[in-house]
């Protein structure tokens, strides 16, 4: 266990970050009012009774914990079968991890997910999101890096005619 304690810690961290600023969120940002921060950025309270970009919503609330336990349960799994030198992999993993339980504490507790930060343009905007959401994307992009750059570790066979 001793080998997986940064991960547990990690997870942690991201679980508690994510659920604090969710309340800061809560108690101090109006409903559906855009508060720009920048002229792509704003903040923009929502709530997301859906999965990923709000699919799924006819699965009700429960269907959609399963499924983020589902999820949940699938990345732990890859997690553990992950050697202990890719450290990149388990830091993605983490994250993963982090911020999917960060959501599903939301959905369990509220039957909804927190989502405030929004990226736009004057003829554009990407999905409302959040800080779990952040995490999930970048653990999601770390372990894809891992694996690239794991192709790049194995030996490559020799010609055995040269």
């Amino acid at each position: 266990m001793k080998s997986w304690s940064p991960y547990v810690v990690l997870v942690v961290i991201v679980i508690a970050l994510d659920q604090w600023i969710k309340q800061l969120v809560e108690n101090g940002l109006a409903f559906q009012e855009k508060v720009d921060l920048l002229p792509f950025l704003a903040l923009f309270r929502t709530y997301n009774t859906g999965i990923a970009f709000s699919m799924f919503q006819s699965f009700g609330d429960t269907g959609l914990v399963v499924i983020a336990v589902l999820v949940v349960a699938f990345v732990l799994y890859l997690a553990t079968r992950t050697p202990a030198g890719h450290v990149v992999a388990r830091i993605g993993f983490a994250l993963i991890i982090g911020g999917a339980l960060g959501n599903l504490i939301d959905r369990a507790v509220y039957g909804h997910v927190i989502d405030y930060i929004l990226f736009h343009t004057p003829v554009w905007s990407f999905a409302v999101f959040n800080l779990a959401d952040a995490f999930i994307s970048v653990g999601a992009a770390l372990v894809v890096f891992d694996e690239l750059i794991g192709w790049g570790r194995e030996a490559k066979p020799q010609d055995p005619g040269n």
